[in-house]
């Protein structure tokens, strides 16, 4: 009696432990078929390094010392080429210039979820000046002027980001 009462025990413990197993290993399958893919080809660090490498900060934004952001929404295909670019807020037009030309360089490095034709980003740009010791007078009166004079570009119309992916800001600092 005592040898079938350890069997039986012996098999309620391994069925548990088998229940729990699987139990387990499900929601690890499920988180995985929900996580999205790496929006672009190579991962974060490709994403920064080739924003890194194709924003260049033009001779008109170092000549007005200029700081700003700028926000906007693509559309990338299945092949991963945007089809296009909305700016939804821009400081000034001197900001979302580079931005739009970096943008551009990117077709064919996006990666879109699966079972998708098209999928909508959203990726904010900040340009930073960073004023030396020397002239700082007039630097100062420079940062204020492209500050006062900006003509900010403002979308309308609402972020849809339950449709969107929000993608890490990708900041570029300057000097003169």
């Amino acid at each position: 009696m005592r040898k079938i009462f350890i069997l039986l025990a012996a098999i309620m413990i391994s069925g548990m432990a088998i229940a729990q197993k699987k139990e387990t290993q499900q929601p690890k399958e499920q988180a995985q078929q929900k996580e999205l893919p790496q929006p672009f080809q190579g991962g974060n660090e490709a994403y920064n390094q080739f924003f890194k490498d194709s924003l260049q900060v033009t001779g008109d934004i170092i000549k007005a010392k200029a700081s700003g952001t700028a926000i906007f929404k693509f559309t990338a295909d299945a092949k991963g080429n945007i089809s296009k670019i909305v700016v939804y807020y821009a400081d000034d037009y001197l900001i979302a210039q580079p931005a739009i030309e970096a943008l551009k360089k990117t077709n064919g490095k996006w990666v879109i979820p699966d079972k998708m034709k098209f999928y909508d980003f959203v990726i904010p740009f900040t340009i930073n000046f960073i004023p030396s010791n020397a002239n700082r007078l007039l630097t100062q009166k420079a940062m204020y002027t492209f500050y006062t004079t900006r003509k900010p570009i403002v979308a309308t119309n609402q972020v849809p980001l339950n449709q969107a992916t929000l993608l890490p800001t990708v900041v570029v600092n300057y000097e003169q």
